[in-house]
């Protein structure tokens, strides 16, 4: 005779009269998802519309389809010719200079632009104008160097001693993204100006920017530039297109999406957990009711169905005020990233990205729910009845199928939006490897705390027997606690470690101000100005040039960097060009580590020294060759020795620099760094190297740094205030574990209160369970923490791993208190519990 199974219509009947309106005893599940789910719809929605931005906004962003860039010259008659074949084409210079008005100066990175400016888009004004390219004398200034040459529009500055009118004051420029990071305020003339006022002579520091404007909008850029390449080498120019317009700010964006989707992901996994002891709490709640259902003839099937709608409204109802959260907060998000991305205000609507982020919660609620419901719909009633004395046992055949097809579906939807599939095939690998050894470790633990001698302090005794005594909650409490704790090192470790990165890549100690294109005869003349304006200040001077590594190797058998399919990260000198330098002396801030340095009167074969770090990362040793390009001019010399720099100096330092022989008559200028001593400043002197040498331009770091430090810390935050949804999830797990085996005390406690137990013994048997395994789970967690932390950081973002351990074992300490706290908190309802009561519904 086969069993009767209500349908699915009464056993909702049934579900939504047991479920409470405020989903009590469901709270935590709520609770957990709605972390989760929100983290990741917020992460999803503005990581994808900002992606969307780079990639619909390329052209404006870009500020053409196609774009060649050249050092130091502009493109050839037949290379121009080549690109307006394509299309109406626009050209530009790009350079650092100096505004002055009077005895104000502002350093700027100057942008100077032909009539046919932009070629998509429109620069926008403070005073709601959209333009072009300012008219001949006229420049556009950013607000900063207008208040700080206290100059509005009409008004009349100085660009190297020639006259700009100040036409407007610059809202946004669309091109502002692939312009990169500059040094200063960008401000805007028109293309002639650099010619006039000698900032293009040949030596000097500028950068050509040529952009086309297809005639055919559909051309794909993409081949336009290989066919370019072919027609006149590889190296004859860097180029970029619009579906890569910035694409420093899309490799950001997608790497941060993708580690901010793992914290996403983390937060699930460990809310989890807490899922799981929130469900097993509720059914166990409800252990009578299921029993007597089943003696009045209800089926497996019929409470699976029941209790399966009761938590599936409950992970809905979570999942959903996610959503509403995770949306409701991209506005916020947009709001602090608006300056930094291209965000859209307002609401930030992602279909793909909420349903994903659905998908994933009510996933997670499936693989960590199915295991209680699967106790709850197999156990007989008498079974449930003596469940409080005589432990269910698990039985892994009625949830394994339900858990496996779940765990195969968060990780194919893991790897379907994975930005780098290794990384987060690493991630979900490293998340089963740790849950399985938290719980082979919850065994271990059981195990052993039954083996150990019975401490003669009978609190001592009761607290060590919570670990191994039938129904005990080791297993859970072992895999939370240690997910939680494990959860709070990742997270001081990643952000301790982006601390140190900043501060190791923007230094508290950097030269006072970069002066670049000094006349080779103008070096004494400055050295006397500087000392002049500023009494015991020091000024480095060296030979500034600009080349490209064409090849690299031993002699006969040298690579061309053209061939290389693919150049490591490592090796970043051989992408695009670089500054050169010759010396006959080792440069300051450098020590040789292989070979030696040359004579300081050296007429022999040309020579050079490299970083050793870069050397060993293109297998480059002392006696191999390199070959570079300046100018169009190819100059090759032999490796004599490596070096080990220092770059927190911030100083002039140079991944190559050759022996004078080898580029002094290269065509050149100077560069030099001013380091003034404590207490003084530069008001006195930029305007004297601006009227003695207005061809000159000077970088000054401590604005510099100032926006690095505070872009990178912006960073830093938002890392840290996403990633803090995970130590959230965290909390909530331990309250959900907490939860779950205070149920399963109740009957105890009760009992020791019956035979004389005080509340202060009680409490003090908590302590001893919870102190025991949060002794051992610490040492647990700052290993697999620590672990995971590096993966993120070594990986991920590719950063030196520099963790504060103070700093990393002071939030441990903070975990525990934390865990110790909430396991006395959650013992005091049943200290208040009333024995005959309780006895009574037991």
């Amino acid at each position: 005779m086969t069993e009767r199974t209500i349908s699915w219509r009464t056993a909702w009947t049934l579900a939504r009269r047991d479920l409470s309106a405020r989903f009590k005893g469901l709270r935590l599940l709520l609770v957990c998802l709605f972390l989760g789910v929100g983290a990741l719809a917020a992460i999803g929605s503005l990581t994808g519309s900002i992606e969307h931005e780079l990639v619909a906004r390329g052209r404006q962003v870009l500020g053409g389809d196609v774009e060649l860039r050249t050092w130091q010259r502009t493109l050839s008659d037949a290379e121009m010719k080549a690109l307006a074949s394509y299309g109406t084409v626009s050209r530009g210079y790009r350079l650092q200079a100096i505004v002055r008005k009077g005895d104000l100066t502002a350093p700027v990175a100057l942008k100077s632009v032909d009539a046919g400016w932009p070629l998509y888009g429109r620069l926008t004004l403070q005073d709601g104008r959209k333009v072009g390219a300012p008219r001949e004398g006229t420049i556009w200034l950013a607000e900063g160097t207008a208040a700080r040459l206290e100059v509005k529009p009409g008004d009349t500055v100085t660009v190297a001693e020639v006259p700009q009118k100040v036409g407007g004051i610059i809202a946004s420029d669309p091109e502002t993204l692939s312009e990169g990071f500059s040094f200063g305020d960008t401000a805007i003339t028109a293309l002639s100006l650099p010619d006039r006022a000698g900032l293009t002579t040949t030596g000097a520091m500028y950068r050509s920017a040529v952009r086309v404007k297809f005639a055919d909008p559909a051309r794909d850029p993409d081949a336009v530039v290989d066919a370019l390449k072919r027609q006149f080498g590889d190296a004859a120019f860097e180029t970029r297109t619009r579906k890569a317009a910035s694409p420093s700010t899309q490799r950001f964006v997608s790497r941060m999406g993708q580690f901010l989707s793992l914290v996403g992901l983390a937060a699930l996994a460990i809310a989890g957990i807490g899922i799981g002891g929130g469900v097993s709490s509720y059914l166990e709640a409800r252990r009578s009711s299921i029993a007597t259902l089943k003696v009045l003839g209800a089926t497996s099937r019929d409470i699976a169905r029941v209790y399966l709608l009761q938590v599936g409204a409950a992970a809905l109802a979570g999942s959903l005020a996610g959503l509403v959260v995770g949306v409701a907060v991209t506005p916020l998000l947009a709001h602090a990233l608006g300056t930094l991305l291209p965000v859209e205000a307002g609401f930030t609507f992602s279909p793909f990205a909420l349903l994903t982020a659905a998908a994933y919660g009510l996933l997670v609620a499936l693989v960590f729910a199915a295991p209680p419901l699967a106790r709850a719909r197999s156990f007989p009633a008498m079974a449930l009845m003596r469940a409080r004395v005589s432990p269910l046992a698990a039985r892994r055949k009625a949830w394994a199928l339900p858990v496996g097809l779940g765990l195969a579906a968060i990780v194919g939807l893991a790897m379907l939006n994975a930005a780098q599939p290794m990384v987060t095939a690493g991630f979900l690998g490293g998340a089963a490897v740790m849950l399985g050894l938290l719980a082979l470790l919850g065994t271990g633990i059981r195990h052993l705390a039954a083996r150990l001698p019975r401490p003669r302090d009978p609190l001592l005794r009761a607290g060590l027997a919570n670990l191994h005594r039938p129904g005990a909650q080791t297993g859970a409490l072992v895999t939370a606690l240690g997910f939680g704790l494990s959860a709070f090192v990742l997270i001081a470790g990643v952000q301790t470690s982006l601390d140190a990165n900043i501060r190791k890549s923007v230094p508290d100690r950097a030269p006072d101000y970069f002066v670049l294109d000094i006349p080779q005869d103008g070096a004494q003349a400055f050295h006397d100005l500087v000392e002049h304006e500023i009494p015991g200040a020091t000024a480095h001077i060296v030979p500034n040039l600009r080349g490209r590594i064409l090849a690299f190797g031993p002699k006969g058998q040298m690579t061309r960097v053209t061939d290389m399919k693919d150049i490591p990260d490592e090796a970043w000198a051989l992408k695009g060009e670089r500054g050169l330098t010759y010396s006959a002396y080792l440069p300051e801030g450098s020590t040789v580590t292989s070979g030696q340095w040359w004579p300081p009167i050296w007429r022999g074969e040309p020579l050079v020294s490299l970083d050793e770090k870069f050397a060993q990362s293109v297998g480059l040793k002392v006696g191999d060759y390199v070959t570079v390009s300046l100018l169009g001019v190819e100059r090759t010399a032999k490796v004599a020795a490596l070096r080990r720099i220092d770059w927190d100096t911030m100083g002039l330092n140079f991944v190559l620099v050759f022996s004078p022989n080898t580029l002094a008559d290269a065509p050149h200028k100077l560069a030099a760094t001013i380091q003034a001593p404590p207490g003084h400043d530069g008001a006195r002197l930029l305007p004297r190297l601006a009227r003695m040498f207005p061809s000159s331009s000077v970088i000054e770091t401590g604005t510099v740094l100032t926006q690095a430090r505070d872009l990178l810390d912006q960073m830093s935050v938002a890392i840290l205030a996403a990633a803090s949804v995970a130590v959230l999830a965290g909390l909530a797990v331990l309250l959900g574990a907490i939860a779950a085996a205070r149920a399963s005390r109740t009957y105890d406690n009760v009992i020791l209160r019956v035979l004389g137990a005080s509340r202060g013994q009680l409490l003090t048997i908590q302590l001893v369970e919870y102190g025991l395994l949060s002794l051992v789970l610490a040492t647990v967690a700052l290993v697999l923490g620590s672990a995971m932390a590096w993966a993120v950081i070594v990986k991920l973002f590719e950063f030196d791993w520099l963790p504060d351990w103070p700093r990393i074992l002071a939030v441990l300490g903070a975990g525990l208190v934390l865990v110790l706290g909430f396991a006395l908190a959650g013992s005091l309802p049943l200290l208040r519990a009333k024995p005959a009561r309780a006895l009574r519904e037991l």
